[in-house]
């Protein structure tokens, strides 16, 4: 089996913890980014350092070593001391899935590989769950242990209620008190200028930010044939409707909020990446490093 295949998110879902889930994620991808044009961009090389207790050593130059019997490690500029919030979004709407994977299980993969990824890199990170507030939160640390409490908090995640994405949002950017980077994964099936004042008052205040936008296939793509009668997974309204009668102002509707984030974000200088949840995790990571290698 390929590296790549454990990036496919039906594959990842079969295995065991969250812990085990991000772990086989983290090193499918970096195996695949060592091999690619990418190689070497997302850990430049800074300088060597004398090794200490607890260094990872896979990092030692052994050459090094064996032309001067002493201990050094290779030091990247991926180093540098970096706070990042993870937003997760737990509302009802992230329940729903058409294949394997849910949108909140696809997000809860992606940020628990997140987090195993910034533990690799001796960052600093936190979790926050939310709905239409705060359901679980995990305060951002680089200790050691922290990166279980965060996966562990990923394990007991519970769907939440009623979107309410600003909120939270407005919420955290006034506690945010350091500079750092946050990280938002949702549907964003909100009110979209709601949604974008959310995110703009964090890059007002110094933050960099980078919104995955994780949508199901079926959402994107509006595949049903027969009359059906749809459910709004939060509200509990229902609609009976005829798929090729709607499906054209449906997908024009839905492709014009995408490119609406997409284009009013990156006026703020905000990443918007958008995820389909049937596509392999690896977009997602390298959104996210290439997000932080143009961070200052």
């Amino acid at each position: 089996m390929g590296e790549a295949r454990f990036l496919d998110p039906a594959i990842v879902a079969r295995l065991g913890t969250i812990d085990l889930k991000a772990r086989t994620i983290v090193e499918g991808f970096l195996t695949g980014l060592h091999r690619s044009p990418y190689k070497g961009f997302s850990v430049e090389f800074a300088e060597y350092r004398q090794y200490l207790p607890g260094d990872d050593l896979a990092t030692l130059d052994w050459k090094v070593y064996a032309r001067s019997d002493r201990h050094f490690v290779k030091k990247y500029e991926e180093e540098t001391n970096l706070t990042c919030h993870l937003l997760l979004d737990v509302s009802a709407s992230m329940g729903y899935g058409s294949g394997p994977v849910t949108k909140l299980q696809y997000g809860s993969y992606l940020a628990g590989a997140l987090a195993y990824l910034m533990n690799r890199q001796r960052d600093a990170f936190g979790l926050v769950a939310f709905d239409a507030g705060i359901t679980s939160l995990v305060p951002a640390s680089a200790r050691t242990g922290h990166l279980r409490a965060v996966l562990l908090a990923l394990e007991r995640l519970k769907l939440g209620a009623h979107t309410n994405v600003a909120k939270p949002l407005h919420d955290l950017a006034a506690a945010v008190r350091r500079r750092g980077l946050v990280v938002l994964v949702s549907d964003l099936l909100d009110d979209p200028q709601q949604v974008l004042d959310g995110l703009k008052h964090f890059r007002y205040r110094g933050t960099d930010v980078v919104v995955f936008q994780v949508l199901d296939p079926f959402e994107l793509k509006f595949p049903f044939e027969q009359a059906a009668r749809f459910r709004d997974m939060e509200t509990a309204d229902e609609v009976m409707a005829v798929p090729a009668a709607v499906r054209r102002d449906y997908l024009d509707r839905m492709q014009a909020m995408i490119a609406h984030y997409k284009r009013e974000l990156a006026l703020v200088g905000i990443d918007h990446c958008l995820l389909d949840t049937s596509q392999p995790l690896e977009l997602g990571l390298m959104a996210y490093l290439m997000t932080r290698r143009r961070m200052p």
